[in-house]
């Protein structure tokens, strides 16, 4: 080996150090900003490594490229608010899914034109663009819906699934034809076609309340895509971070799954959330009213409380409360209440989402604890306040069988003295039901925007 090519294979047995690492401190929220950090150097350090192959004789292209890119990326994350996490997140799937793409089109052009690859290249191109072009579609789809332009309901047509096993059958037909005899670029354009055409069929029966699933569900494509372009282009670096962002996306996936009580099949075959509308008049359809609280009332009992547990929920993320939040919890602070959230795995609309949100305020991340570490507080705190949130607290999940969410593992904020839910209106989450938690004997509802709720509530207390 020459000098170059030990640097090369060093460097990317580093890079591949830094990504295993990178994803252990990723675990937690103290070491999750190194770990970026670090699996950031990490791609640096393999992407420095690669640019010295000798297989490059021209530099232009690529130079243009990383400009592009770098100014794109800049402007992104200096541009998009932290309520576009998910969109971005989805983005970025998709670009990851498109780019394993045109590596498998660029390669089958090239050895189309000569008497085609090995079958092991042949079926790695192939798999490339399948995987590829499913992320890039899925997950321009599934940005859409988290961005409003797409409904985000499911949508769901007749034969839908007839329809979708058919297109599956006759991408498999084509590849297969392809493995035989390779040189047919019509043959090929049909692939890539039907392709993206499958992952917009894949991801449009799906509704907004599994979004966190599929966005990870899309991760593990878009790194499976990744490690099938490395074996196509004999990239190392490539194949291992490839492999570690499928295996951890797959994983997560299962993760979400499990805290919905559901299977990956019932996410993805099932069109969960269509529209069921809510009781009018603030009424259930069983006839019960709900009790409003105005912000005096509230802040008198968060403010003569001993511990107050906050539950975030999309509806934070939408209004940008965050930061009030964070100011209402230093308010009770400062009268000696113990304030602490609950975050459920699938709040939100991405793994995270609500961390990532409590983390821009500064929120202290030891005050921040997941579904199993938090649930037996509920029936010790004086005030559970429920931010937006809507299936996640749905008692409904624990014993009704007919409920779309049943044997979904829900956080206990009924347990709580006094609940206090601050919405815009009675409308359902996107499982389509009614919130029984909203018509509680303990529950009032401060109805409004959940910045402009947060703001009063905290000059309340401060008069209190």
């Amino acid at each position: 080996m020459t000098a170059r090519e030990i640097f090369i294979a060093l460097a990317y047995m580093i890079a591949a150090a830094c990504f295993v690492v990178g994803l252990i401190w990723l675990q937690t929220p103290k070491r999750a900003r190194a770990g970026n950090i670090l699996s950031a150097l990490g791609m640096l350090l393999a992407v420095i490594a690669t640019l010295l192959a000798k297989e490059i004789v021209d530099y232009s292209m690529i130079v243009l490229g990383i400009v592009i890119g770098t100014a794109a990326g800049a402007w992104m994350a200096r541009t998009v608010p932290m309520t576009g996490m998910p969109q971005m997140v989805g983005l970025l799937n998709g670009f990851g899914g498109a780019a394993s793409a045109l590596i498998a089109a660029a390669e089958y052009f090239h050895y189309a034109a000569g008497k085609g690859p090995a079958l092991d290249l042949t079926i790695a191109i192939l798999l490339t663009m399948l995987i590829g072009a499913v992320t890039f579609s899925g997950s321009m789809i599934a940005a859409g819906k988290l961005q409003g332009v797409v409904n985000e309901r499911a949508v769901t047509y007749p034969f839908q699934q007839p329809i979708n096993l058919i297109l599956a059958l006759t991408i498999l037909a084509t590849g297969a034809y392809l493995v035989i005899d390779f040189a047919h670029p019509w043959v090929f354009g049909y692939f890539i076609v039907a392709s993206l055409v499958l992952g917009v069929l894949f991801t449009i029966p799906i509704g907004g309340a599994d979004m966190p699933v599929i966005i990870c569900l899309l991760n593990s494509f878009s790194g499976l895509a990744a490690a099938m372009a490395g074996f196509v282009v004999k990239n190392n670096a490539l194949i291992i971070s490839g492999s570690l962002v499928g295996a951890s996306g797959i994983i997560l996936t299962q993760i979400m799954c499990w805290a919905m009580n559901r299977s990956i099949g019932n996410v993805l075959f099932s069109a969960f959330g269509a529209t069921v509308t809510a009781g009018a008049g603030g009424k259930s359809a069983a006839g019960k009213t709900v009790k409003p609280i105005q912000a005096d009332e509230a802040a008198i009992l968060l403010a003569y409380a001993q511990l107050v547990i906050i539950v975030p929920g999309y509806g934070m993320a939408v209004s940008q409360a965050q930061h009030a939040v964070r100011q209402l919890a230093d308010e009770l602070g400062k009268r000696s209440v113990a304030v602490k959230y609950a975050i459920h795995p699938v709040a939100g609309r991405m793994p995270g989402h609500m961390n990532v949100l409590l983390a821009e305020a500064n929120v202290p991340y030891d005050q921040l604890y997941d579904m199993d570490q938090i649930n037996d507080e509920f029936q010790r705190a004086d005030v559970a306040i429920v931010l937006g949130a809507n299936d996640v607290v749905n008692p409904a999940a624990r014993y009704d069988k007919s409920s779309p969410i049943y044997g979904m593992p829900i956080l206990n904020t009924d347990h709580a003295k006094n609940i206090i839910v601050m919405k815009r209106s009675m409308n359902p989450g996107f499982a389509g039901i009614e919130n029984e938690l909203f018509y509680h004997d303990k529950t009032r509802m401060l109805f409004g925007d959940a910045k402009e709720s947060l703001t009063k509530l905290i000059n309340e207390v401060k008069s209190v």
